[in-house]
């Protein structure tokens, strides 16, 4: 029998109106799961709960916070490949990748376990004799979390822990596509000893409680990723009644190769950001902008190393790719391959729906050829295994397209001249820069977040997380 999934609020694991079954895109028999869809009713329970526990949660012992986050990482640890399984069924991920980001939660959790201990002020004289100036943070309230389906455990975990650690209460919405991870938290959560109605979980659509939770009142921040139309939206709501938002919402990033790049490393790393967990990745690389002197053997060996890519069962040993996550994101994808030949780009490599034993969302990474910067290809967010090829004459002319976007979330460059990374690195309109690295892989202890279209707001992870978590204040006092 399908095991059935409950929200969590204030506390109680309650029903809602209806159960949602969750499935895999490895093979659309295999039910995951039975969840629940909460209704704004709950939606409006969850922040009631969380609003009630803010004032003790926000001034309680800072080793309390400390040992609750610390044992929620231990747990994910401990259990990472338990929790990795279950992500690369519901989501599609290789099993691999799956593990691979569950402990990337786990230790999101230790690291914000240690900022609990760390967080710090600073007492400075004032300009006028006698009196002391104290300035500190402290919690802003209760903060709404929207996550997306790409990577469901570890951006909940990378909104979730900087809120508790800095004391702010939480009710999360994950994507509806992929409730089981985001449960799955919510459960090692909920043992943690942190105190009823500081940790809440609901599940549904976005239509249902999606709006509710960013237009609520008694919500004080909203931390959202996502699409940019979504955010674009958040944006404008929050907006109305003055409450902080955070908003990622993708990007269209480049990957440039030079023509003194080292040609393996250039081919291994630019195959990693494009199609690489299925180019289900904000930071993935769909535009290869390519130097003409090394464009054609560049070319070729894109294709020798596409056509040794193995597509399969997420779960399966020696699988490269999982399925696209849905079939909506399916279609999406294929019909950008027949968008991009349409407008005259040639298709080089994939592109097809793949038929294996299992019937599930399978698709042949696609790559793109003789593709100019104006192309729909070239300028709106696919977000599936599909990458194009830009052939520019120098690295000027790379640079200005590497630019020449909306978005400005991630940027790489394969060389080996010291004087065009630089160069690069610090006029690259991106947020986060890799030279001669994947653009999809980042560390969970440092910022994260882009510019222009990709990003709003304070940045992710790491201690920089602490600018959106916290409100500073300033305190006189006369000796």
């Amino acid at each position: 029998m399908t095991q059935k999934h409950d929200n969590l609020i204030g506390g109680q694991w309650l029903a809602g109106g209806n159960y949602s079954p969750n499935i895999n895109p490895s093979n659309l028999d295999d039910v995951i799961g039975e969840y629940t869809q909460a209704s704004a009713e709950q939606l409006d329970a969850a922040v009631q709960a969380a609003r009630a526990a803010f004032p003790a949660w926000s001034t309680s012992g800072i080793q309390a916070r400390a040992d609750a986050l610390d044992k929620i990482g231990t747990e994910i640890l401990a259990r990472r490949e338990e929790l990795g399984t279950l992500l690369a069924r519901e989501e599609g991920k290789t099993k691999a990748e799956g593990i691979g980001e569950a402990a990337r939660a786990g230790n999101i959790f230790k690291f914000f376990a240690g900022e609990c201990l760390r967080l710090t002020g600073e007492v400075v004289p004032s300009v006028r004799p006698g009196i002391g100036v104290e300035i500190t943070r402290e919690p802003v309230g209760v903060i709404g979390i929207i996550t997306p389906w790409n990577f469901p455990i570890a951006i909940p975990a990378w909104k979730i822990a900087p809120a508790l650690a800095y004391g702010n209460c939480v009710v999360m919405k994950p994507a509806d596509l992929v409730p089981g991870c985001a449960w799955a938290l919510a459960e090692i959560i909920s043992r943690s000893g942190i105190p009823a109605g500081v940790f809440n979980l609901v599940m549904g659509r976005g239509s249902v409680i999606g709006d509710p939770l960013v237009n609520h009142p008694g919500v004080d921040a909203i931390s959202f990723t996502g699409s940019q139309a979504v955010g674009g939206r958040i944006a404008q709501q929050c907006a109305v009644t003055l409450k902080k938002f955070q908003l990622e919402m993708g990007g269209k990033n480049p990957q440039v190769i030079l023509d003194d790049a080292d040609l393996a490393q250039a081919v291994e790393l630019s195959v990693q950001s494009a199609f690489f967990s299925t180019g289900q990745r904000c930071t993935a690389s769909s535009r290869l902008i390519v130097t003409e002197g090394i464009y054609p053997k560049f070319v070729e060996a894109m294709k020798a190393r596409m056509a040794g890519l193995k597509v399969g069962d997420a779960l399966a040993a020696g699988i490269d790719i999982g399925p696209v996550s849905s079939r909506s994101q399916l279609e999406q994808d294929l019909s950008y391959v027949d968008i991009g030949k349409a407008e005259g780009a040639v298709l080089l490599a994939g592109g097809e729906r793949l038929k294996l034993s299992t019937d599930g969302f399978f698709m042949a990474p696609a790559l793109l050829t003789d593709t100019t910067a104006d192309m729909r290809i070239n300028r709106e967010e696919v977000f599936g295994p599909v990458a194009s090829i830009i052939r520019v004459k120098g690295y000027e002319e790379a640079l200005f397209e590497a630019n020449n976007t909306p978005f400005g979330l991630a940027a790489g460059i394969a060389t080996t001249s010291l004087k065009h990374a630089t160069h690069f690195k610090r006029h690259s309109q991106a947020g986060m820069v890799m030279v001669n690295l994947p653009t999809a892989g980042v560390d969970y202890h440092v910022p994260f977040g882009g510019r222009k279209g990709s990003s709003y707001g304070p940045r992710e992870q790491g201690r920089y997380a602490q600018e959106f978590f916290t409100i500073v204040k300033t305190a006189y006092t006369l000796a």
